[in-house]
């Protein structure tokens, strides 16, 4: 099942202030003071993994970073993320990434990289100077663009001007970037896009780089509209409400395809992720055939209102989607493969990504049920992090993949992914290339609950779904507003990013206080799994007695539940829509009121 969304217990690590390895350097101009440490963070005997963290120990802002370093021979970096990391010989040099050139005094940055080898880093030097806090060169980046004009705008085609950044030793050129993802470099302030989508919209902003090759500030963006295509909205408006239907409620939950038209959600959603596929051997596989395929219907129990046969070519879940398109056709469904339980293959499947994607297109495409599925929804938890399992295959693996899911499924196939919501320093967000990834996909479900529950027993007692933070929040960035605004710094547009809601709370038991922060004695009871209950029984075995961060908890004797109410998903779809959000999505059906109350918070929340 596809819940915990816990940071896993880092490595302890050293740092290294690589003071006296180089002499301080003596910069013409002093615009600032900034300290560059190295920490190895994992250690597997042949390889290893590292971290450099640049922090700004001045005054004044520091516009870009460029790292140098010495590794011995026989030591060297195999990847890397956060930074552009390139060699001569046994010299390696890492600078910054667009998005994370500039600091404010007293803020840091850090970037990692997978290592080869046994040996340590020397002669650091940080833009030119000292490592340990010495004064370092002050050549400014280039300033912002102004934010790009849009005109001539074809079905498969748009012409883009801006006004001209300054420098203090000249602007070399620009990047145009299209949805977060450099598309060319000019040397003058115009260019035209071509190859684009008919009735397609696209974000554009540019960035300027100087003759030093440093990088300035992104220009502000336009959104660009082509003509041509389908521009009628779906039925339900134009933003993205999505619902998980899990494969597995038809049995001890008694939930059915047929729930979502006798509760009414299935008028109120745009779209169906059907979890979960299994990952096998690096391949997509259906998981319970039974389920999806075999299972017979009654006349009652259908969507249509006909009883399955036992000589159909399709039954179970699959038939029941079909009939469910046939009454609503504004529905899509994609097929999600992987969640919490599943995810284990995913590495495997990244050392092949073609196969992988050939394989899954196979499943998606099968004879049986080709008409049923409109995409693939990917539920990697976690790329090169730790779930369930931990996954060490590398910041770019996430990406290859989903570069290879869409090779493979084309354009007339939605391609999607499920991920953390981990916006703290150096978590989830930042240890795979969520942001090249996005050039790929459709949109992120940014997994925004399972901040907080009973998998800490003794608590402190919190919300699992905050929006925001708030005075005492026991881990910084753990809340939607943080992850937001993290996956929006590394390049992914607003409108591909979905805001997820949990049908669900968390709960701890053993507390006495009401406010959140009590301590707690361990998870609260519930009725298919500890800490974990349905919003349809909570609603009225312990109602919401107040709310924090923009979502609401309840105190119920010595239970201390954390849930989202249709209060309180009203707010943040005002706030999804404020930010310019595709949507949202939320985990999963079956949590629902037998009306579908949270449903229909979602629909009028985005209409």
């Amino acid at each position: 099942m596809r819940f915990r969304h816990r940071a896993m217990a880092g490595f302890a690590t050293l740092l290294l202030p690589l003071a006296g390895l180089v002499g301080l350097a003596s910069p013409a101009e002093a615009a600032t003071s900034a300290t560059a440490t190295y920490a190895k963070t994992q250690d597997w005997g042949s390889g290893f993994e590292g971290k450099w963290t640049v922090k700004n120990t001045g005054t004044t802002s520091l516009s870009s970073w460029t790292v140098e370093w010495d590794f011995p021979s026989g030591t060297s970096v195999t990847s890397a993320w956060d930074a552009d990391v390139t060699s001569s010989g046994t010299h390696w040099t890492a600078k910054n990434k667009s998005w994370n050139g500039t600091l404010a005094p007293g803020v840091s940055v850090s970037f990692g990289f997978n290592g080869a080898g046994s040996g340590s880093p020397s002669n650091c030097k940080l833009n030119g100077g000292s490592c340990d806090g010495g004064t370092i060169p002050g050549d400014t980046a280039p300033s912002a663009p102004g934010t790009p004009t849009a005109s001539d705008i074809t079905n498969t085609s748009v012409k883009l001007s801006w006004s001209a950044a300054t420098d203090d030793k000249g602007v070399k050129n620009y990047d145009v970037l299209r949805d977060g993802a450099k598309v060319a470099t000019v040397t003058t302030t115009s260019y035209s896009d071509s190859g684009l989508t008919a009735g397609t919209d696209y974000s554009y902003s540019v960035q300027a780089r100087d003759t030093a090759d440093q990088t300035g500030p992104v220009s502000g963006a336009r959104a660009v509209r082509t003509t041509g295509g389908t521009t009628d909205p779906p039925p339900t408006g134009d933003k993205v409400k999505l619902g998980y239907f899990t494969e597995w409620g038809v049995y001890g939950r008694n939930y059915h395809v047929k729930n979502l038209v006798t509760s009414g959600s299935a008028s109120k959603i745009t779209h169906i992720n059907y979890a979960f596929g299994n990952v096998k051997n690096g391949q997509c596989t259906v998981d319970d055939t039974y389920a999806a395929y075999d299972k017979a219907y009654t006349a009652d129990q259908s969507v249509s209102g006909t009883a399955d046969t036992w000589d159909q070519p399709l039954r179970g879940n699959f038939n029941q989607l079909r009939q469910l398109k046939a009454k609503y056709p504004h529905i899509k469904v994609l097929y999600s493969f992987g969640g919490w339980t599943y995810s284990g293959g995913f590495g495997q499947a990244a050392q092949n990504a073609a196969a992988f994607a050939k394989s899954c297109k196979a499943v998606v495409e099968d004879p049986r049920w080709a008409d049923v599925f409109d995409g693939i929804d990917i539920d990697w938890e976690y790329p090169n992090a730790c779930g369930l399992t931990c996954d060490t295959s590398g910041p770019a693996a996430f990406r290859n993949l989903m570069s290879a899911l869409r090779t493979e499924f084309g354009s007339n196939y939605l391609v999607t992914a499920a991920i953390t919501a981990d916006g703290s320093s150096g978590g989830k967000i930042d240890a795979a290339d969520y942001g090249g990834a996005a050039q790929h996909l459709d949109w992120y479900n940014v997994m925004t609950y399972d901040y907080f529950g009973a998998f800490d027993a003794d608590g402190p007692t919190a919300p699992h779904s905050p929006l925001t933070s708030y005075a005492g929040i026991p881990q910084a960035g753990f809340n939607s507003a943080d992850a937001i605004a993290k996956l929006k710094s590394k390049g992914v547009p607003s409108k591909k990013l979905l805001l997820g809601i949990g049908f669900y709370g968390r709960g701890w038991t053993g507390v006495t206080q009401s406010a959140p922060g009590g301590s707690a004695t361990g998870a609260a009871p519930g009725t298919y799994e500890a800490g974990i209950e349905d919003y349809k029984v909570l609603k009225n075995s312990c109602p919401a007695s107040g709310t924090i961060a923009g979502t609401a908890y309840a105190h119920c004797g010595n239970n201390w539940w954390s849930y989202d109410t249709p209060s309180t998903i009203a707010g943040k779809m005002t706030w999804a829509k404020n930010q310019g959000l595709g949507g949202a999505f939320f985990w999963e059906f079956s949590g629902d009121t037998g009306n579908g109350e949270l449903v229909t918070a979602i629909n009028n929340g985005l209409n």
